[in-house]
């Protein structure tokens, strides 16, 4: 908890560093990558940096972390922070980097707001960096701990499977004879790459099957760029480089977007590649042969576009109770909706668990429309694939 005379600094001057942020995280990183740029080499997403979202999600972080402590001065947003943690130790984050992240962001907030920033602000502000950082420090130890993989590990691609024009599933098994860490369906995997330049970047992807297996499976989708967004390095390196026979690098399996130990309703709702954490849920579900009612809604551009249709519905026809809606913007066919997912004329059981993965508003408006159906939102969970521009 932030120190009383440190909360009324941080709650008079949150307006300002607010409203400055951006500009602040920009220069952050700007000063951070001219002193160290093995970081933005061999650990930061290029394509998120280029694009500014990495930038926006930091920005986020921070001032909704600041905002909480001087709200809720008794509590932790332990659920925001879980979420950093488990994408911090699929990159293999350690304590010694901290320190690093402190003295660049803290030289960008001096700079941006100048003589605003006065010792008791600097120390206030630093307050609140350390007391996020060593939260973050805490969980990510329980997390290394609890996986016991402290490094990177070799798996080789067993299988490699089209699933359509954009989209290919890589099955993998270790390399060495070691055993193989436990998993829970719906966390990823970070896959490093070494690409043209020298470069190893690193992405996550959602794991496809219920756990207990020893073989890794997930689908990428290739990712064309735009005008503010480049093509993506390490899904157009793999669909053009990975097949059959070769060898990546696998962080142990992380991230919070996995399913309560709980015989509730369920929704599982997705849209286009967001369909991935989903496959692995709705596998897991019917393998333990849960029997309370489980609502499926996927929203995609079409049908040929649809990854994983086929185990989409395959799984969903295992569960006693299930209510699958599918909907697409293009072909659709008897079967399905046309347009975009729209939960408003469905019925959802009384306390249901909702699960979400999908573009942001995507997930904003069927998290607004739940809501408005009378689900908790604590009992909505979701996933952003990238940095997490919700809070942002």
């Amino acid at each position: 908890m932030l120190s009383e005379q440190s909360a009324v600094t941080v709650r008079a001057t949150l307006p300002a560093v607010g409203a400055a942020i951006g500009e602040i995280t920009k220069s952050f990183y700007g000063k951070l990558f001219a002193a160290h740029p093995e970081l933005l080499r061999d650990l930061f997403n290029r394509g998120n940096q280029a694009s500014g979202t990495q930038q926006q999600a930091l920005a986020g972080s921070i001032a909704a972390f600041a905002t909480y402590l001087v709200d809720h001065p008794d509590e932790r947003p332990d659920v925001m922070l879980d979420r950093i943690a488990h994408k911090h130790a699929s990159l293999h984050v350690v304590p010694e980097q901290y320190p690093i992240v402190y003295e660049h962001l803290f030289a960008a907030i001096a700079e941006v707001l100048g003589d605003a920033v006065t010792p008791e602000v600097a120390g206030a502000w630093s307050e609140v960096y350390w007391l996020m950082a060593n939260a973050l420090i805490a969980i990510e130890k329980r997390l290394y701990e609890q996986s016991r993989q402290t490094d990177w590990r070799e798996w080789k691609v067993v299988e490699r499977i089209e699933e359509n024009a954009d989209v290919a599933t890589f099955k993998l098994r270790p390399v060495d004879d070691e055993p193989v860490p436990g998993y829970r369906a719906g966390q990823y995997v970070s896959v490093g790459v070494h690409l043209a330049d020298g470069a190893r970047q690193i992405r996550q992807y959602s794991l496809t099957a219920a756990p207990g297996s020893s073989v890794r499976q997930f689908a990428v989708k290739r990712v064309h760029g735009d005008a503010s967004t480049p093509d993506g390095e390490v899904s157009n390196h793999l669909h053009a480089n990975v097949h059959e026979g070769d060898v990546l690098q696998l962080s142990a399996p992380y991230g919070d977007l996995v399913l309560d130990a709980t015989d509730a309703p369920l929704l599982l709702a997705s849209a286009g590649i967001g369909v991935t954490p989903m496959i692995a849920m709705l596998e897991q579900l019917a393998d333990s042969g849960h029997r309370a009612p489980v609502t499926v809604a996927h929203a995609d551009r079409s049908p040929a576009t649809h990854a994983l249709r086929g185990d989409h519905e395959a799984f969903a026809a295992k569960l006693p109770d299930a209510d699958v809606h599918f909907w697409y913007e293009q072909d659709a066919p008897e079967s399905a909706h046309t347009g975009r997912v729209d939960l408003t004329s469905m019925p959802i059981a009384s306390g249901t668990h909702a699960y979400l993965c999908g573009p942001l508003p995507f997930m904003r408006a069927v998290r607004a429309q739940l809501i408005e159906k009378g689900v908790a939102p604590a009992d909505i969970h979701y996933e952003v694939f990238g940095p997490d521009l919700w809070l942002a």
